[in-house]
């Protein structure tokens, strides 16, 4: 949910992991798979956009706002002069492995259930929270670098619940 999502970016502020904060809100800001993390360059921060082949296609990711201004505090403060941004000490991208294991980590310590700590949760919730402001499939797919709307839909379906909610704010049974 976006109120877990908040209180592991909270607790990597805590512990100081400056890195961590901005990697999930990179996630989550932009709709990127962790697969595409590599893309978020120095050079990408500073244009605002990163360019992304991925599975024979390639789309442009917007790099906007407070994340841009944010990202590009973070590269001077690591002295960062080209490349990934999310790196190991190694100056080495980080890999699908790594991250996983430390937003485990960063979820229990934030009270997140293990089976919900997932990187590519976090492009659920960034698809679930456009389409809430947007309802715009079409635009959410492209955006996700999706070819049919098909694929878009699973993530923004609503669970059984949400749907009751729907309902009973309807007022149609009286």
């Amino acid at each position: 949910t976006k109120r877990e999502y908040l209180s592991m970016i909270d607790q990597a502020i805590a512990q100081g992991d400056e890195r961590m904060s901005l990697l999930m809100q990179t996630l989550g800001g932009t709709g990127i798979r962790v697969s595409e993390l590599r893309y978020i360059t120095v050079e990408a921060v500073e244009k605002g956009e990163a360019s992304i082949w991925l599975k024979g296609k390639n789309r442009t990711v917007l790099i906007a706002g407070r994340l841009k201004k944010r990202l590009q505090s973070y590269i001077r403060r690591e002295k960062l002069t080209g490349g990934p941004v999310f790196v190991t000490s190694g100056r080495k991208p980080l890999d699908r492995s790594n991250i996983w294991k430390m937003m485990k980590r960063l979820g229990e310590k934030a009270g997140v259930g293990k089976e919900k700590v997932f990187p590519h949760n976090l492009r659920h919730l960034f698809a679930k929270c456009f389409y809430e402001q947007e309802k715009d499939l079409a635009h959410l797919a492209d955006l996700l670098g999706h070819s049919s709307i098909e694929t878009t839909r699973i993530y923004v379906a609503v669970s059984a619940r949400a749907h009751e909610q729907i309902l009973e704010k309807m007022r149609l049974i009286v």
